[in-house]
């Protein structure tokens, strides 16, 4: 019967219980460098210094990867919001508008979680746990714009709409960043994106009030 030798890189990994975290690093880096559709389980097997053969162990296939990997940068990305979030504070309109900034900061620091929790087609159907993850980072977004409308005496009727205006603006926003069109002086992400969220907002507040 065919017999894996785990080599001494493994055995430390192992020992550690470092393996799998070493993989979904690997491909996190992977990503960064080449995208979603860029690397293999074996590239990532490489890059972690294990063979080719000891993904398996934790992971089915390269998309098992891909998904756990997702989840993860889920994780952090609504971890990243609800610091930004702070509960509402000072006020909603602001911490609005501060999320926003660790959107663009995220997509800039973290660009191999970015685009493997964004790249839509290019990733596999989502686990039960990455869906649950990526509904909590909108209702994270919509949380805040329901609390933003009430700041402001309006229906909070058109938050789940001004949540995708916002979240489609940053997401284009942050594209558009990563891959070198906002490189003139009047054409700085974040300056872009706050003055975006504020007209978001301002016309979410008068259709609310059927002013608009």
């Amino acid at each position: 019967m065919w017999s894996h030798k785990t080599s001494p890189q493994e055995k430390r990994g192992y020992h550690h219980g470092r393996l799998k975290d070493a993989l979904v690093e690997a491909a996190r880096a992977l990503i960064a460098e080449r995208g979603t559709s860029g690397f293999t389980l074996t590239d990532a097997a490489k890059l972690a210094g294990v063979t080719t053969a000891a993904p398996y162990r934790h992971f089915a296939d390269r998309n098992a990867l891909l998904d756990e990997l997702a989840r993860r940068g889920f994780d952090m990305f609504n971890q990243r919001l609800k610091g930004a979030w702070n509960e509402g504070q000072p006020d909603p309109a602001t911490a609005l508008r501060r999320m926003g900034s660790a959107y663009l900061a995220f997509a800039r620091e973290e660009p191999g979680l970015y685009n493997t929790i964004f790249s839509g087609s290019d990733l596999p159907p989502p686990s039960a746990d990455t869906e649950d993850a990526s509904n909590t980072a909108f209702a994270i977004l919509e949380h805040a714009t329901s609390a933003v409308l009430r700041q402001y005496g309006a229906p909070t009727g058109e938050a789940h709409r001004l949540a995708y205006e916002i979240w489609a603006m940053a997401h284009g926003i942050a594209t558009l960043s990563h891959a070198g069109h906002l490189r003139e002086p009047d054409c700085d992400p974040s300056l872009l994106l706050y003055g975006a969220v504020n007209s978001l907002m301002e016309m979410a507040v008068r259709r609310a009030l059927g002013t608009s």
